[in-house]
């Protein structure tokens, strides 16, 4: 175990406990869940890529979700590192000759974590996207200020958008869902990731709303309609929305948005509440400029949030993951 070795005096973790690490850490959200990264262990160090087998250009021409999506990996990846005994010392974009290369991890032991940290672990796998209606957040006014921390942390600013905003907003996605309906590409693309049983990419069906569930949803992302029936009869939705925003748009803010993203999703997780986080209305500029002109700054938006109540129980099952072969080598030193 990593915290075995961290404790027994070990300067790096081993083949296995990089390999146990990454199996919980790549239950990061990603976009269409493409799973768009690849690292390599060489025995000291672990490196984070960009994997461009896994890009979407119709959905993300730029690259810009594809960083945001490895920088959530990025920080499961510490978040479960940590809870196992080992810190990690980060070099975000290490080389510009290859911008795919997005950070460099090294190791030293720290055989004891906050517990925080090890709970944050823990919430990885309670983790998921709910696309269906959701109640407002319980205990909204007091997570507010905690979410807010974590993503400055991350030196990322986060906008708790008010309810007034909600139509301009919704008003904004049904524009962007528009002017994709007839992008035959853009809509190739998009069935391909999703609506699949079976695999171990994508969004399975058990993933995406019904017809009923998603018009009861104003903000949200239109993907293929899956067969099944209705599981939640909620009124319409109530989630609450933040905005993830940086101050420019580099692939060094992307890949700190992505960080950002995912220690929002943990905390919102770990008080209860479920999450979806939504890119299709930042991947067009008319709908950029509508969220830029809701939030704090000059500031560029990257993401947005729901987050909400699930009003009963929902068990759905966990969305697939590559196998852990497939998105780490092993390299000698």
């Amino acid at each position: 175990m990593t915290a075995e070795n961290a404790r027994a005096g070990s300067a790096v973790p081993d083949a296995s406990a990089v390999a146990a690490a990454l199996q919980i850490a790549r239950r990061a959200p990603s976009l269409h869940n493409s799973q768009p990264w690849r690292l390599i262990f060489d025995g000291r160090r672990l490196h984070l890529y960009s994997d461009p087998d896994r890009s979407l250009p119709m959905a993300d021409p730029d690259g810009r979700q594809q960083v945001i999506s490895c920088g959530a990996l990025l920080h499961h990846t510490r978040t479960a590192f940590a809870a196992n005994g080992w810190h990690t010392e980060v070099v975000r974009l290490p080389d510009p000759a290859r911008p795919r290369y997005l950070a460099a991890l090294a190791f030293r032991p720290w055989p004891d974590p906050p517990e925080r940290i090890r709970n944050q672990a823990r919430i990885i796998g309670r983790r998921y996207s709910d696309r269906l209606p959701m109640d407002s957040p319980d205990g909204w006014d007091a997570l507010l200020p905690g979410v807010t921390e974590v993503a400055r942390a991350c030196e990322i600013t986060l906008d708790a958008l008010p309810d007034s905003v909600r139509d301009r907003l919704a008003a904004a996605s049904d524009q962007a869902a528009a002017l994709r309906r007839y992008d035959q590409p853009y809509q190739s693309e998009l069935r391909w990731w999703s609506g699949h049983f079976d695999i171990s990419e994508g969004i399975p069906p058990t993933a995406l709303a019904t017809a009923a569930e998603a018009g009861r949803v104003p903000v949200r992302r239109d993907f293929p309609i899956p067969p099944g029936t209705t599981r939640r009869r909620a009124n319409e939705d109530r989630a609450r929305l933040l905005a993830l925003s940086s101050s420019g748009d580099t692939p060094a803010q992307w890949l700190r948005t992505g960080e950002a993203l995912s220690a929002v999703l943990l905390e919102c997780t770990g008080a209860g509440l479920s999450t979806c986080p939504l890119t299709h209305i930042t991947e067009l500029p008319a709908a950029r400029r509508v969220i830029a002109t809701l939030i704090s700054g000059d500031l560029r938006p990257q993401v947005v949030i729901r987050v909400g109540t699930a009003p009963e129980p929902d068990p759905v099952p966990p969305t697939p993951r590559l196998p852990i072969e497939d998105i780490l080598t092993i390299a000698a030193e």
